[in-house]
């Protein structure tokens, strides 16, 4: 019998289709760039030359806070490791209780780090495929969404050797109710906030988890931090008090939360342990080191103070900025992510090299991370932006990129 291929991967495809998009961008010396950190929000190149970088994850600007930084080096003066070097299902350090616990208080939920988001999914995703992590104990279909971040869809060979695997087009609730009415049990596997912008619709899903017992899985990074009372997220923060058993939520702490590593938050608390031992990396020797969870409670320290608050307000200010210059179809959305079009593949390369000329960095996006004739330049505006900086980046889009219809 003939084994179906490319049921759900063709890297020959998609290798041929994007290469020359990526070597446009490497010609374009947007790509493999080393350099060091400058003064006044800067990066500097081995030849000197200095830009800002529009396209960076660290949405409140908390990756050099002072408090951070000592944060990390107080933690290993405590513990004088770096690690104990073993799995933690066998031993594992005090100071990662209480990293966990502290998150737990936040962001209300069974919190387990691991070495980063995609390790977690790539743990997860399995088991829920498989029913391990359902109430019912039974296989749900697995529906995923279109847009879901590649370290979700790297992962549906492997949960279609569990259960059957669907991809939905872009939050098509149409398309996920159908299943549901079909189907007994259906897990859908989705960001909270999408990496090219725009949100989920979480209220309208949870309506379908409550009358479907709908299982929901979200990977919410991109919004970790700069959303929510405590920075827990744009998903996180709409799904009620407590987290229902019937839903996972996965960060990124290497984004706005301003450290390295990722978190599951559970709400069926009780299959922690399953999930740790059966979850693939969350097991492993590969965890959090003492100095990024000296770090990691110096962030949290500030989840639980004012201050979140006041970086979350100068955020949206900056993003207000942005979008009064340059429309995009994210302008007024609360999140950072901005995706400027200009069409064609080698064009958006182009126009963003000379941007970085002009000493402003922001990354050309092609296929497939886009659609094939919406390549653009993908900005992301920090809290810690300067205005006049903003202004002159602006400045330098409204030149080279012209207005769409």
């Amino acid at each position: 019998m003939e084994i179906p291929m490319h049921r759900f991967r063709n890297n020959s495809r998609a290798i041929a289709l994007g290469n020359p998009a990526w070597d446009k961008a490497k010609e374009s010396h947007l790509i493999d760039l080393a350099v060091r950190v400058g003064e006044n929000d800067r990066l500097v190149m081995e030849d000197g030359f200095e830009f800002i970088n529009f396209s960076s994850c660290s949405y409140l600007g908390l990756h050099g806070r002072p408090e951070l930084l000592e944060g990390a080096v107080e933690a290993m003066r405590r513990e004088k490791v770096w690690d104990v070097s073993i799995s933690r299902i066998r031993i594992r350090m005090t100071l990662l209780d209480e990293v966990e616990e502290e998150m737990a208080k936040l962001w209300r939920a069974r919190c387990i780090c691991s070495p980063t988001a995609s390790a977690a999914t790539l743990g997860l995703l399995p088991l829920i495929a498989s029913g391990h992590l359902l109430p019912d104990g039974k296989p749900p279909v697995m529906v995923f969404d279109k847009y879901a971040h590649f370290s979700m869809n790297l992962i549906k060979p492997i949960c279609g050797d569990e259960t059957e695997v669907l991809t939905c087009p872009h939050k098509d609730l149409d398309y996920i109710e159908d299943a549901c009415k079909k189907y007994p049990r259906v897990a859908y596997v989705a960001d909270g906030v999408f990496s090219l912008g725009g949100a989920a619709p979480v209220r309208e899903l949870l309506e379908l988890q409550d009358r479907y017992g709908l299982f929901l899985y979200f990977d919410d990074s991109h919004s970790l931090s700069l959303y929510g009372k405590h920075g827990e997220g744009y998903a996180r923060a709409l799904l009620g008090d407590e987290l229902s058993p019937l839903t996972v939520n996965v960060v990124s702490l290497c984004k706005g939360f301003g450290g390295s590593g990722g978190v599951v938050m559970l709400g069926a608390s009780h299959l922690a342990d399953l999930a740790i031992r059966w979850g693939g990396p969350l097991a492993w020797s590969q965890k959090l080191g003492t100095a990024t969870m000296g770090l990691a409670l110096a962030s949290l320290r500030i989840h639980g103070s004012p201050l979140l608050g006041e970086l979350q307000g100068q955020l949206l200010k900056n993003l207000e900025l942005f979008d009064s210059r340059i429309p995009t179809e994210q302008s007024g959305d609360p999140f950072t992510i901005r995706l400027v079009v200009v069409g064609d593949e080698e064009k958006a390369s182009e126009v963003s090299g000379e941007i970085f000329r002009r000493g402003f960095y922001t990354s050309p996006v092609f296929f497939p991370i886009v659609e094939r004739g919406k390549a653009g330049l993908r900005v992301m505006i920090r809290a810690d932006n300067d205005p006049a900086d903003i202004v002159r980046f602006c400045d330098a889009i409204e030149e080279l990129v012209p207005p769409r219809d």
